[in-house]
């Protein structure tokens, strides 16, 4: 199987070059995306390119790296690490794949919890349309 013929090694390529352009190829028009942060998955190619473009940005920096791969027909685990912000981060790219040589799903598990928290606040900043401003926090008013 050639680079070409292959969404892991075409992913792989993606993420080490930081550029999104090859993600509309990749992905599956039915893609589904699932997000550590976002309870429901995310259907389409759009939004998926949407997530994964942000993604590439906010994980892109030089101390990201893939740790290690597991492969199962058309399914693969990528396992990565990286620090942002003085926080390191571990997780795993969850990949599946079609026949057709595309990724249908995607799913990212992260951890430590206060990573969670750090790739949300990120991921909001960089999905946040211009001219939008962040929701404010809401606590409910205790009790009198």
């Amino acid at each position: 199987m050639t680079m070409s013929d292959d969404p892991i090694a075409r992913w792989h390529q993606i993420a080490r070059e930081r550029d999104a352009r090859g993600l509309a190829a990749l992905l599956a028009d039915d893609v589904v995306f699932h997000s550590p942060v976002v309870h429901m998955p995310q259907r389409g190619k759009a939004v998926a390119m949407q997530y994964l473009a942000a993604a590439l940005q906010v994980f892109g920096n030089d101390s990201f790296r893939y740790l290690r791969e597991l492969r199962s027909g058309l399914d693969a685990v990528l396992e990565f690490a990286l620090e942002i912000d003085g926080i390191q981060i571990n997780g795993v790219d969850m990949i599946g794949c079609n026949e057709a040589g595309q990724i249908v799903d995607f799913k990212v598990m992260i951890r430590p919890l206060k990573a969670v928290h750090l790739i949300q606040q990120k991921m909001a900043a960089m999905m946040m349309p211009p001219n939008a401003h962040p929701p404010q926090e809401t606590r409910p008013c205790p009790p009198t």
